[in-house]
């Protein structure tokens, strides 16, 4: 008789909660934290700025989302208005969060909008920018910042976990172009004639989070650079613009954004204020309309893998070979032979290799693939054909953002993506032909064991 009464109890107050009994094991908590700079400082993102920022079109965040499964399995996804955050400030980021909540490496995932229009991040595309005393000052000063910023969004959504449901749906967005294959003048009349060239991802993958029967959270991605926009106000670009729709549409949510494998892709045609908002409408309006179907329950449980990998370099260049480029006329080619040099002058040794993160979650019936880098098409098109189309969701920028990650067949190419965007990234040469098959490999060694 007690039993009875004590399960009809459990009844009544999943009943009260709005949340079905299949729907009360998952638990999730939402924060955001403003992480705008308060000083016309440095902009990321492209080498041709010559000031700092002038003011901004609208905030920059930092969004966690933190979700804990039937068996009390916990992740946070933070995602950030930046161009994307180097190795050390993830690492310590991570580490913080990591002892403050007693959680591994593989729960906790950054990442990097890619905004072309934030602010410049310690040492991320560290010989992009020739930075006075001053304005060094103002980048190390908003780092110190942002470190306690993004750890305290994190803190806050893991300490306001809530029963909730969670959905999940696919939409499909258009407005990305492969750069490499369109000229970018040509574009309107291509699209006009259905003759755009080259590979795409148009898939906009969907989480939605309901807590009390309320919407909480959106997550959202797609494969595309947020180059829209190139002035010197701060603004999230499309994506920031897409966010502000959709928390617009839904009081009370948060709407977190996250890329996808958009090394290659562009949104054209852009640098009007008018089109970051009219792709960020585009994009906010296909996220609606998933969020208006059945959308599936997320069902099963979250699992979470995390891998570093010694991703090869090709061969690297001598000192003879650095000599003469730290006399190029390429100021940039310069600066990064002069940076290498200063590295063999004390000591040390090129790197061969670069420690590449690769991390996995099982989030129920949905697989998200998450990598480090500037992530090319190719990546995200080839894991979701080889582990499952609709239910794999690729992300780039994710962890570290230490160089472009061209294919096998960018790198045959050749051309920025491929070569000479290294040089803003500061290593030593280009990728191995490798690098593909060893990333492959691992998301597939990966994958099986949180299918274990």
């Amino acid at each position: 008789m007690l039993r009875r009464r004590y399960l009809s109890l459990i009844f009544l107050a999943l009943c009260s909660s709005g949340l079905r009994s299949d729907d009360a094991a998952w638990h999730a908590g939402v924060a955001k934290v403003n992480i705008t700079p308060q000083k016309p400082m440095w902009m990321s993102g492209y080498a041709s700025r010559n000031k700092p920022a002038e003011g901004k079109l609208h905030d920059l965040w930092a969004k966690a989302l933190a979700i804990r499964d039937p068996h009390g399995h916990v992740g946070v996804l933070v995602c950030l208005d930046l161009v994307g955050i180097p190795r050390d400030l993830s690492l310590e980021v991570r580490e913080h969060v990591e002892k403050k909540h007693g959680l591994k490496r593989s729960q906790i995932i950054l990442n990097a909008s890619h905004t072309h229009t934030g602010p410049v991040v310690r040492s991320n595309l560290k010989t992009m920018y020739f930075l006075d005393e001053k304005q060094q000052q103002l980048v190390d000063e908003y780092t110190a910042d942002l470190k306690k910023k993004i750890v305290r969004a994190a803190d806050q959504a893991l300490m306001s976990l809530r029963p909730a449901k969670l959905r999940w749906g696919v939409g499909k967005a258009t407005f990305a172009v492969n750069r490499r294959n369109n000229r970018e003048s040509d574009v309107p009349k291509l699209r006009e004639h259905g003759k755009l060239k080259g590979p795409v991802d148009h898939d906009v993958p969907v989480l939605a989070v309901h807590v009390k029967d309320r919407l909480a959270a959106i997550v959202f991605g797609y494969a595309c650079h947020a180059t829209v926009l190139s002035f010197y106000q701060w603004s999230g670009d499309y994506p920031g613009f897409a966010q502000l729709e959709l928390e617009k549409d839904h009081p009370g949510a948060v709407a977190l954004f996250w890329a996808g494998c958009g090394g290659d892709q562009n949104p054209l045609p852009r640098r009007k204020v008018e089109l970051a908002r009219k792709y960020g409408r585009e994009l906010a309006h296909s996220v609606n309309a998933v969020l208006k179907e059945d959308m599936a329950p997320v069902e099963g449980e979250l699992r979470t893998v995390y891998r570093e990998i010694d991703l090869p370099l090709a061969a690297l260049p001598t000192r003879e070979k650095l000599v003469e480029e730290a006399m190029s006329k390429n100021r940039y080619l310069a600066a990064r032979a002069k940076m290498l040099l200063a590295q063999l002058n004390t000591g040390k040794t090129l790197p061969k290799s670069y420690p590449y993160p690769v991390q996995i979650w099982k989030v129920g019936n949905v697989t998200w693939v998450v990598l480090g880098g500037e992530v090319v098409v190719d990546y995200s098109l080839r894991l979701k054909k080889e582990l499952a189309p609709r239910t794999t969701w690729v992300a780039g920028y994710s962890n570290d953002v230490m160089a472009y990650i061209p294919s096998q067949r960018v790198l045959r190419e050749g051309g920025y993506e491929g070569a000479t965007s290294m040089i803003y990234y500061g290593l030593p040469t280009v990728w191995s032909t490798k690098i593909e098959e060893m990333i492959v490999a691992t998301v597939h060694d990966l994958a099986k064991k949180v299918a274990e």
